[in-house]
């Protein structure tokens, strides 16, 4: 999470204005919808137009207005993936995130590390698994403790991006959710510390959010899934979870301050006994969980499972080690 800091010094200095030149996809105006102007296919053994995604990628014209499918084959892609600026309007497609992988084995600084980098807006991918392997194994050899570095599965930064269907896979830092408007359905994210953090104004709808800290770094006490850098009362940034799954092996906060106004929602989620119980780590900002409380530092309103349909826990701990509970019946 170096970067990540000068990363909000950059976007205070540039105060609203986004990274990338904002650019609009042609939109067929008759049908209401958005239309696949071409396809450009990838497949490693030569059937395609590319054998990598990233090739793919740098065919595409600058400044392109026209959506553009990248329909991408099953096979493990061992590439760095990078769109940039002048690329938006681009569908990766994929055979199912099982069948078609992107990974990459990388532990720079946080901005040079990501699998996956999208810069420009309005980004689709669906049914591809991006994953950053770098000391996930370790763990796994006897007597060899496992150094947790920030290794990024991806990072987003331009608006309007949606993922479906796709999984992210890391360890620290997996997921980089820079800044913008994003949507993740029914995706699969796993990681161990922060592996979601970041300034995103994202949803987070039907996905399985899984911690691995208990199998690949168990001589850490806990992990943390969330570091959302919201830094003012009117920045409309924070992070909905809903209708989710947390699970995983290990203990672990839902998150901790990286920023004085961090938000974080859960909705409707069901969770396992891996959340501690205070629920949030105050971080930096110990000893002003007051001042963060009465400044709605934290939402989080998360429905537990608790035995059969009928019966769902309304619970909400604070920063504070305070708890509210509804039952709900029937």
């Amino acid at each position: 999470m170096q970067c990540l800091l000068v990363f909000m010094l950059i976007v205070l200095l540039l105060l609203c204005f986004s990274i990338c030149e904002a650019f609009e996809c042609e939109f067929d105006a008759e049908n209401h919808q958005f239309k696949v102007a071409d396809t450009i296919r990838v497949d490693q053994s030569g059937k395609g137009d590319f054998k990598t995604v990233q090739k793919a990628i740098d065919s595409i014209p600058s400044n392109n207005k026209k959506w553009i499918r990248i329909l991408i084959s099953p096979g493990v892609f061992r590439e760095k993936v990078t769109i940039p600026c002048d690329k938006p309007c681009i569908f990766l497609e994929g055979a199912g995130r099982l069948l078609t992988r992107i990974e990459w084995n990388s532990h720079m600084r946080t901005c040079d590390s990501a699998t996956l980098t999208s810069f420009p807006d309005s980004i689709v991918a669906k049914g591809i698994t991006f994953k950053n392997f770098y000391n996930i194994p370790l763990a796994t050899i006897p007597n060899i403790k496992n150094t947790v570095k920030p290794a990024l599965a991806a990072s987003i930064y331009g608006d309007k991006s949606a993922f479906y269907n796709c999984a992210f896979f890391g360890l620290q830092d997996t997921l980089w959710d820079v800044q913008g408007r994003h949507y993740f359905k029914n995706c699969y994210i796993e990681g161990a510390i922060d592996f979601i953090f970041g300034s995103g104004q994202s949803i987070y709808e039907s996905c399985e959010i899984n911690l691995t800290i208990g199998k690949y770094a168990p001589q850490y006490p806990n992990g943390y899934i969330t570091a959302q850098g919201r830094n003012s009362s009117d920045d409309p940034s924070g992070f909905v979870f809903k209708s989710c799954v947390f699970t995983g092996t290990g203990k672990t906060y839902l998150g901790r301050a990286y920023g004085a106004y961090s938000r974080v929602i859960i909705y409707k989620s069901v969770m396992t006994d891996i959340i501690v119980a205070s629920g949030w780590d105050a971080w930096t900002y110990v000893h002003h969980e007051y001042a963060i409380k009465l400044s709605h530092f934290i939402h989080i309103y998360v429905y537990i499972y608790i035995g059969d349909q009928s019966r769902f826990l309304l619970r909400g701990p604070t920063l504070l080690g305070e708890i509210f509970e509804i039952l709900f019946v029937g």
